[in-house]
């Protein structure tokens, strides 16, 4: 029966349970419930995506409004909110209301500083999806930043310096993701199984919002990046979809070359595009002090760097395509197969991996993205600085739906992605990278994660949800299996005593990153002194994905940064076979437990990187974030977790209640019917069209 009223369950862990009389009501209801878990987050978001962080909080956002300003993000989310189907922008001013209703009646929650931002309009959260998108998955300020010396080793952004890991947010190597489906002929249970693992940041833009969606023609779970006003990973009773960041290339760095105020371009001196911004700081006085921020564009995009005869330009996919939001909300509505394709053809969707199961036994893998038809050259190529004096290497056009890397229901029954290229998502292969143009992805090597991920599903004929989400909190070291039968005999061979200590220890330990794995400490610290490219005497081979690369080209040097790698070890914990929980550590607001987990590059399926503590002990920034195990039974079975809580308000008992799972490598049941969650219920709100009201727990 549908809803009749407006409606908000919290249940023990924080997630909202919206139940809505319409879609309006519903956006509205979703908006309130972020605030409440992340009012202060989003507003800082939404100020940044306005480019107008600077003026609100000062000289450090200085550099993002730069970049956010010069990528014309304010702007252009005023014209993607004025194409909007009008229905639909209905709901991004209703998510707003949400928003700004929450705000109002609870100021007192809200944090001084940030309430500058409200009242918030639908275009914010146009200029917020744009800004995570576009502008820090497709292309972000560092990598930008990396082109620079192509003109100059001196050269700086137009758009600011470039910024530290930390001011982007990005304290890991890559922003990444796990990806399984598994078809009924593979499911112990004949019932297709989905596996949804991001792997981001614990921080800023990153962070996952878990929530259930409920209103006429809409039960949908899942979650969403924060301050998004749709689910961007979710399921319903008939199907799932879950994304992994994919070797997708949306932007291109075009090198011009000046000339009379302008720049070349096939033969003739073209001018410039300029638009003088007023760029406002907020100084410690709290008085606002102006400074003229000019922005010249060429026909490629906006020119980002410049150094005396030449300059850079940024091309960016997807910037005349504002439905995104439309298209991920159609998605979660949909019934089959057929209708979620019917969505995912718009190609609103910049970038990202799509994995795919539902209950009638289908299993797809998309390699999708806004992809620029190109007249030239492979990936390598247009990763690197394109000349821009010439139409022959200006994109114009995106390849439509039907080019696109994409696998239907395979012979294996199972498919994976670990921010591989498509090649490798299942074996026997099932997409052949020659049917492809060469630019499409690269055909580099498959890294130990993905190996490790596909070996889990081949080596198992008939997998259980519990086996399912077991293999998820593998932290089994694909890489150790692979070179420890070199190293080991290396290092009694050439190394000295230390390192043969060391061997020792290699050689008892469990190959795992338990928190009580005894060897995972120091062979972590080898890995890190390593150079992985030259490390191997047998380089990866696509035609043995799975095998290569293997063996040491040498012996002797790996021997001795074992020795190396022993004395730090042995230096910073007193012994060689410390655990690795007790150097790896999970810590927030007063939470310190043993962390099991580890790099990626290590061949580890469950994912975490790490910051270096003052302690000398190291701490989890980033890695699995939201994790859901779904099975298409009838109803739908289900388990989840959002590793660092659900909420990140001041005082909240959700902003790492959800952690102690984390390290107990534990996942919690989805809660969907009505039932299961009034049996855990922790608060109702009955919510009006300005504001809500609550509701005692029912006994």
């Amino acid at each position: 029966m549908p809803p009749t009223s407006n409606e908000i369950l919290w249940d023990t862990y924080g997630v909202p349970h919206i139940y809505s009389k319409d879609t309006s009501s519903l956006f509205y209801s979703f908006g309130w419930a972020q605030m409440q878990s992340h009012g202060n987050l989003i507003l800082r978001l939404y100020g940044q995506a306005r480019g107008r962080a600077a003026q609100y909080w000062g000289e450090k956002y200085i550099e993002s409004d730069r970049w956010v300003l010069t990528m014309g993000v304010p702007d252009r989310a005023r014209s993607w909110y004025n194409s909007q189907n009008p229905n639909f922008r209905k709901y991004l001013d209703d998510f707003a209301a949400g928003i700004n209703a929450y705000a109002r009646e609870h100021g007192d929650l809200i944090d001084d500083e940030v309430e500058v931002v409200l009242p918030v309009k639908g275009e914010d959260l146009l200029a917020h999806v744009q800004r995570v998108l576009n502008f820090t998955f497709v292309v972000n300020r560092a990598e930008v930043a990396s082109f620079g010396s192509s003109l100059s080793k001196n050269l700086a952004l137009v758009a600011g310096k470039m910024p530290t890991p930390q001011e982007m947010g990005l304290k890991s190597k890559t922003l990444g993701s796990n990806a399984w489906a598994i078809a009924p002929s593979r499911s112990a249970s004949g019932k297709a199984m989905l596996l949804a693992n991001p792997h981001l940041p614990w921080s800023d833009l990153f962070l996952w919002y878990e929530a259930h969606l409920n209103a006429p023609g809409m039960n949908a779970y899942g979650a969403t990046l924060v301050g998004i006003p749709v689910l961007a990973i979710a399921f319903n009773d008939n199907l799932g979809w879950t994304h992994t960041v994919n070797t997708h290339d949306g932007w291109d760095a075009y090198k011009l070359t000046l000339a009379d105020g302008g720049y070349r371009f096939d033969g003739k001196v073209e001018p410039f595009q300029t638009q003088e911004l007023s760029l406002k700081v907020k100084q410690n006085d709290s008085i606002l002090r102006s400074e003229k921020l000019l922005v010249r564009r060429s026909i490629h995009g906006p020119i980002v760097a410049e150094k005396d005869r030449e300059a850079l330009a940024l091309r960016v996919v997807g910037l005349d395509r504002p439905g995104v939001l439309e298209q991920w909300w159609d998605m979660a509505r949909a019934t089959n197969l057929a209708e979620f394709e019917t969505a995912l053809k718009r190609l609103q969707l910049p970038m990202f991996t799509v994995m795919y199961a539902d209950r009638f036994g289908h299993i797809m893998h998309l390699f999708n993205g806004q992809v620029p038809v190109r007249s030239q050259g492979d990936f390598k190529y247009w990763s690197g600085v394109i000349p821009g004096d010439t139409s022959a290497t200006l994109w114009t056009k995106m390849h439509p739906y039907s080019d696109l890397p994409r696998v239907l229901d395979p012979a294996s029954g199972w498919l994976q992605n670990a921010n591989d290229p498509p090649w490798t998502t299942t074996f026997p292969v099932a997409i052949a990278a020659n049917n492809y143009p060469p630019y499409m992805a690269p055909r580099g090597q498959m890294y130990f994660r993905a190996q490790r991920s596909a070996k889990m599903l081949d080596e198992d004929k008939r997998i259980s949800f519990a086996e399912m989400i077991e293999y998820k909190h593998s932290t089994r070291m694909e890489l150790a299996d692979r070179i420890l039968d070199d190293l080991i005999p290396a290092a009694r061979k050439y190394g000295d005593e230390l390192a043969r200590q060391a061997a020792d220890v290699l050689d008892a330990w469990d190959r795992k990153a338990d928190a009580n794995s005894r060897g995972a400490v120091l062979f972590s610290f080898w890995y890190e002194d390593t150079d992985f490219d030259s490390m191997f005497s047998t380089p990866w081979n696509e035609n043995s994905p799975r095998t290569t690369p293997d063996g040491l080209a040498d012996p002797q040097s790996a021997a001795k940064l074992l020795s190396t790698a022993a004395a730090k070890v042995k230096s910073a914990y007193g012994k060689l076979d410390v655990a690795w929980g007790d150097v790896y550590r999970l810590r927030s607001l007063g939470v310190d437990l043993p962390a099991n987990g580890g790099a990626g590059g290590l061949g580890i399926f469950r994912v975490l990187d790490f910051t270096s503590e003052p302690d000398g002990k190291f701490k989890s920034v980033d890695g699995d974030s939201f994790v859901a195990a779904i099975e298409f039974s009838q109803p739908v079975r289900a388990m989840a977790l959002t590793s660092y809580g659900n909420s990140t308000q001041p005082n909240s008992v959700h902003n790492v209640d959800q952690l102690p799972l984390f390290a107990g490598k534990k996942l919690r049941p989805v809660w969907r019917s009505r039932q299961e969650i009034l049996a855990h219920l922790a608060s109702r709100q009955i919510l009006k069209l300005q504001g809500a009201v609550s509701a005692p727990k029912p006994r």
